[in-house]
């Protein structure tokens, strides 16, 4: 694909990429491997049983991190042991910790997840210190956003806190990216100023997208629906739909990305390890069409790892899998 720029699978330097600011949920994950999900009232064994660094807004600002983009990560933590586990764990993947703050009288945010041997997940989550990140809070990283060329949040903050992390960036000329999940009820003045706004198959329509698609609705189909909100709904959307890909559209075009065929281990954290990798590239310049199809083929890497943080493959790696996608 002729950018204007460098090629898919050129290596760009650290001062040629944009910074990316995450404000975001910062959990330790506590996850537990079955056959198949326990119905209600059974009880079950697991085979296997890790803890690990996790919440929406580590594993995107960690999934940044991996991509190459230098990135600040605001969160609240716990002053407890799962905090201290969680902050050193981010010191030890080389992500600064300035702006990680320590909340005295709330446990840190803990996710509860389990996983199938079909790769899929169902997960709990307590937010805990991540509920401290108030909209007094974002205002006062304002700094932060006003250097960065792309801030980002996710659905499990708080609505004030979402919503004044879409104003300062508005406010500072900063391309806010919005990944609502889980779905909140956020304002519309939020969701209008996305670019883009993430959200899979389900948060679409939480949204009013696709509310009337069938069940078996194709990538085609997708992009159709999210070319008919860009512009209006937000300024673009991207909706992701596993392991058939992704879509986006915005006011120039709309796309589709098939995902790579891979036998998934473990789908935790792939969407996260998508949208981290999808603002790291926007915010080096690339297009939103280019941007997309590497992030596909992130979260495709991921989905052969366990566990979140640790199965995000290096920036080369994906590069050049992307490459020989094309």
């Amino acid at each position: 694909m002729a950018t204007g720029r460098d090629d898919i699978g050129a290596t760009r330097t650290g001062a040629d990429r944009g910074r990316v600011v995450v404000f975001g949920s910062l959990n330790v994950d506590s996850t537990s491997y079955v056959d198949d999900f326990p119905e209600p009232g059974e009880t079950i064994l697991s085979r296997d049983y890790r803890v690990a660094l996790g919440g929406k807004g580590a594993n995107q600002a960690v999934a940044a991190h991996v991509a190459g983009a230098p990135v600040d990560f605001v969160a609240c933590i716990g002053n407890d042991a799962s905090g201290a586990f969680a902050y050193d764990t981010l010191e030890r993947l080389g992500l600064p910790v300035g702006a990680i703050r320590r909340i005295p009288d709330a446990p840190t945010g803990v996710a509860q997840i389990t996983v199938a041997a079909s790769g899929e997940n169902t997960i709990i989550v307590t937010g805990g210190a991540n509920l401290a990140l108030t909209p007094e809070l974002v205002h006062r990283d304002r700094a932060l956003v006003a250097a960065a060329a792309v801030v980002l949040t996710q659905g499990e903050l708080a609505v004030a806190a979402i919503e004044q992390v879409a104003a300062v960036a508005s406010e500072s000329g900063t391309r806010f990216v919005l990944n609502l999940a889980p779905p909140a009820r956020v304002s519309a003045a939020t969701l209008a100023v996305a670019d883009p706004i993430v959200l899979n198959e389900h948060e679409a329509r939480a949204v009013g997208i696709g509310t009337d698609a069938p069940g078996d609705a194709t990538l085609d189909d997708w992009r159709e629906l999210a070319a008919s909100a860009a512009g209006g709904l937000a300024r673009s959307i991207v909706v992701t739909l596993g392991a058939a890909g992704a879509t986006a559209a915005d006011a120039i075009g709309s796309w589709a990305v098939h995902a790579p065929r891979v036998t998934a281990v473990d789908t935790t954290g792939a969407g996260d390890g998508f949208t981290g990798t999808l603002a790291a590239f926007l915010a080096e310049g690339r297009p939103l069409p280019e941007a997309l199809r590497i992030a596909v083929t992130a979260g495709a890497l991921a989905v052969q790892a366990r566990g979140t943080v640790d199965s995000y493959a290096a920036r080369a790696e994906v590069l050049a899998a992307a490459a020989a996608e094309s």
